[in-house]
């Protein structure tokens, strides 16, 4: 089925029984996020939202909340747009397999842009205030837009094919924003919308921004491809849709005709104002900062407009799903992209940007693999590939080790990499660099470093299975518990100061040094919490890789720098405790989750889904 708005998607998920109404005014003010959160953890069905308090507009959520409700969506476009990508990779396949790409020329059509004179999102006006106002999370500094397709073109070569489609959110109330005038536009750094802003600032003339809510889905989905710098996102919301991307010109603005909403402003040069807080999907408050200024010019809306929203936090999420299809969409092209490369796997359950587990091939020397060489060629490519180069922790190993190795098994990797490490040469590091916008674990915003741990070569330790019992704990450290084979977490003393926590630090290392067995323990992580960091390994990954900065953070046995190289003995420590300038976690309100609560029991709309 080609959806052209989000009407056509409620009415299909709905005929085939995969939508829930709630059918009572609802408070967007935390209360439609907490049902969202519930239903999503459920894997429950999408959600509409009939009445939402203070708005006339009904909201859905929860439309990309499984797997195979993305995949249904998408059912009859998602194959064609698969198999463009493998052509892209290996164009031979047009030779070789000609059957697999006779729908190659429809799709390549449907990529195309069409220009028209109207369309329904131009029907009718609104204003910001009548707009939803949802707020997920108690500590954020206002309502958001939480799908927003935010559209612009570059000012030195306008047109559609020198545009971006991409997801930054838009606040649109709180803070010191003009109510219905102002909005906050906040873009992370290496974000495609900063080439567009610079080169308006050098051009000292305004940005013209439009931000499209709803319309196919294939529109929210493009907003947030990794698609190569210069292809412009509206022609893979074409090919995915089906339907050639529809757009039309109003007061110098590019509106998609088929969007269910279409706020459309101006950023000027210079100016900024506070945004945020905003509960974010590293699972932790993304903290006020200046940010553009988008001066609302007009609200547009289709006469049967349903504002689409989803809700981040500590991942999984919605926004795990889209993550899930986009691999399967682009899996072909790591090959393609970066030779030598196999497959490369951003860690959800870390935050995405903070971990990255890849395989590479190990050629450099095949007839002596006792150590990395080509592997650290390709982690730099990596780290310059695209959003790859926001992340912190890089592990990457050889694929002639383990042909089987998969980057998606994530005990298996880290077992695989943990015998093999040597921490006196594996680990290299890039300090003084730059990490994702929203992890505050770094020097400052946008400030940080980044470690490459690079495995290659035959198993040089067996991991240790359980909880040596001749571990010397010092004082403040209690509660060892294994993760899992090889990796132990230990709660550390509180954080308050860094002084103290190297000093404790110290202290743990020289106590580890002791431990006979050591070199079947590679790596130690010290936390707040040990119960809940060995619970799942999911927890253990958001709490060492979202809570730690490489060059500050780690530590190890008999630590030492030799020609400028750092190393150590196992184990490898690192401090993840959290530290005073970190953002504070996300935490629901304990008053509307009771609220919520009674929705699920007998009677209640969500009764038996949540």
């Amino acid at each position: 089925m080609i959806h052209t708005c989000t009407q056509d998607i409620i009415n299909d998920l709905e005929k085939h029984h995969d939508l829930i109404r709630i059918p009572h005014e609802v408070d967007p003010d935390l209360e439609m996020a907490e049902i969202h959160r519930r239903v999503y953890r459920a894997g429950g069905p999408a959600i509409f939202f009939e009445q939402v308090q203070g708005s006339p507009f009904p909201a859905a959520s929860n439309l990309f909340g499984t797997l195979a409700r993305a995949r249904f969506i998408f059912r009859d476009t998602l194959n064609r747009i698969q198999r463009l990508m493998e052509v892209v990779a290996d164009p031979a396949l047009i030779f070789k397999s000609p059957h697999r790409c006779l729908n190659l020329p429809i799709t390549l059509w449907q990529m195309l842009p069409r220009n028209v004179t109207s369309g329904p999102v131009l029907t009718h006006k609104t204003s910001l205030e009548h707009l939803p106002q949802i707020r997920c999370w108690p500590g954020d500094g206002g309502a958001f837009v939480l799908l927003p397709q935010v559209y612009t073109e570059d000012p030195a070569r306008p047109g559609i094919m020198h545009s971006n489609l991409g997801m930054y959110r838009i606040q649109i109330s709180g803070n010191h924003y003009v109510a219905n005038r102002e909005a906050g536009l906040h873009y992370q750094i290496r974000r495609d919308i900063g080439i567009h802003h610079a080169a308006a600032l050098s051009l000292k003339q305004p940005l013209r921004v439009s931000v499209f809510v709803g319309g196919p889905p294939a529109h929210t989905f493009s907003a947030i491809m990794p698609l190569p710098e210069g292809m412009p996102e509206v022609t893979f919301a074409g090919g995915l849709a089906g339907r050639r991307f529809r757009y039309a010109r109003r007061n110098g603005y590019a509106i998609a005709a088929d969007a269910d909403f279409c706020i459309c402003g101006t950023v000027c040069p210079g100016e900024t104002k506070p945004e945020g807080p905003f509960g974010d999907h590293l699972g932790y408050y993304s903290l006020a900062h200046p940010f553009p200024v988008l001066h609302v010019d007009t609200v547009y809306h289709r006469p049967d407009a349903v504002w689409p929203f989803t809700v981040v936090g500590r991942p999984p999420q919605e926004d795990t799903i889209f993550g899930r299809l986009i691999h399967e969409i682009t899996g072909p092209m790591v090959p393609r992209s970066i030779p030598g490369v196999k497959a490369v796997h951003a860690v959800d359950a870390a935050g995405v940007h903070p971990l990255l587990l890849a395989i590479g091939k190990e050629r450099f020397l095949p007839y002596e693999k006792i150590k990395p060489r080509e592997l650290l060629k390709l982690a730099h490519a990596i780290l310059g590939f695209g959003h790859c180069s926001l992340a912190k922790y890089l592990f990457i190993a050889a694929e002639e080790d383990a042909p089987g190795l998969d980057v998606y098994d994530l005990e298996a990797f880290f077992r695989h990499v943990l015998e093999r490490v040597d921490w006196r040469k594996d680990l290299h590091f890039q300090t003084e660099t730059f990490i994702d916008t929203l992890d505050y674990s770094g020097t400052g915003l946008n400030e940080g470093s980044k470690v490459v741990i690079a495995a290659a070569g035959p198993r040089i330790r067996n991991l240790m299975p359980e909880t040596p019992g001749d571990i010397p704990l010092t004082d403040g450290f209690s509660n060892p518990m294994m993760v899992m084979p090889g990796i132990l977490a230990i709660q550390g003393p509180a954080y308050s100061d860094v002084k103290s926590g190297e000093t404790a630090i110290y202290r743990i290392a020289e106590a580890l040094s002791s431990v006979k067995s050591r070199n079947e323990l590679p790596l130690v992580v010290i936390v707040d919490d040990s119960e809940f960091a060995a619970r799942t390994i999911h927890n253990f990954l958001w709490t060492t890789f979202t809570r730690s900065n490489p060059s500050h953070d780690i530590y190890g046995v008999n630590s030492h720098v030799g020609h400028k190289h750092w190393g150590c003995e196992p184990p490898l420590i690192i401090d993840a405790r959290l530290k005073p300038f970190h953002a504070p976690p996300l935490v629901e309100d304990p008053k509307i989750s009771a609220r919520v609560n009674e929705l699920g029991k007998k009677g209640g709309c969500l009764y038996g889904i949540i």
